[in-house]
């Protein structure tokens, strides 16, 4: 198990396939993510990296968090987020992350905050029908109408849908692909949406349910110091090709025709079937019981 990153969603965009097929895509963004500290099992119990991503002005930060920056000697983080991870995935404090660390086509799990959509209604929040628009309806149409039983239980039930703050949730979007990676500009385009609004910072890790890929670097895609980043990147626009997907072929026209046959075939055996089968004997009805 390998670390993931923390990306700072930047908006949706499209891409384009070589047939001309459009992919809808999620632009997430690397923002100077480094290692600030590690954990390893003989000191603290159990091994993982603590990444911090951004930046923050030093007089926003508390003393302690001075220190803990000041001791790692990385400029202050916006953002921290600490990673479970094997022995051997370990990383160097300071080590700084690029793009290159997932590759296209591979499956990711996206963590966010939800966009907060205030106090909402019933019929919004849960999708009810609401009351009658006319006859006997009146200042309630959209209300959720009855909450409760009568005397016994004389409570309302715990989670009983009904009207309250909406959104502002943390959630994890699973098994998210990987379209294309720009290692000099630190973008990720994920196919499909995230959770969470322009500029919210968000998680990415290795799916779960979904093995590896065998091409990913283990134990993270660093950036080397002193080293431009070389990658081969698709067209402007284009997704990789590893993230393309065929459409399967549409059947000819002999196939065609040879289905329309044996549909015909077995249309007109049900009839032949259906009068070469004996009839039920009549029930007597002269005995009784």
């Amino acid at each position: 198990m390998r670390t993931g990153v923390i990306a700072k969603k930047m908006g949706m965009t499209r891409l384009f396939q070589d047939d001309g097929r459009h992919v809808p895509v999620t632009v997430l963004a690397l923002d100077n993510v480094q290692v600030v500290a590690r954990r390893e099992a003989d000191r603290d119990g159990y091994t993982g990296v603590q990444l911090g991503a951004g930046s923050s002005k030093a007089k926003n930060l508390s003393k302690p968090q001075r220190g803990h920056f000041g001791k790692a000697e990385v400029e202050p983080k916006a953002k921290v987020v600490e990673f479970r991870v094997d022995e051997d995935g370990l990383l160097d404090v300071g080590a700084e992350l690029t793009a290159d660390h997932f590759v296209a086509g591979q499956l990711v799990d996206v963590q966010g905050v939800t966009q907060g959509k205030g106090f909402a209604g019933a019929m919004k929040r849960w999708g009810f029908g609401g009351l009658r628009a006319t006859h006997g309806v009146s200042l309630s149409h959209r209300s959720h109408g009855s909450t409760g039983n009568r005397q016994d239980p004389g409570r309302v039930f715990k989670n009983k849908k009904m009207a309250g703050h909406m959104g502002a949730r943390t959630r994890t979007q699973q098994n998210l692909e990987i379209v294309r990676t720009d290692a000099g500009r630190g973008l990720i385009f994920v196919k499909g949406s995230v959770p969470g609004h322009k500029g919210a910072w968000l998680i990415v890790k290795d799916a779960v349910k979904v093995a590896r890929p065998d091409n990913v670097p283990y134990p993270a895609g660093l950036k080397e110091l002193g080293r431009a980043i070389e990658t081969e990147e698709a067209p402007a626009g284009l997704v990789e090709e590893a993230a393309v997907h065929e459409i399967p072929a549409l059947p000819g026209d002999d196939e065609v025709a040879a289905i329309a046959a044996e549909q015909e075939a077995g249309a007109a055996e049900a009839p032949a079937a259906d009068e070469a089968a004996p009839e039920a004997p009549a029930a007597d009805e002269s005995k009784e019981g």
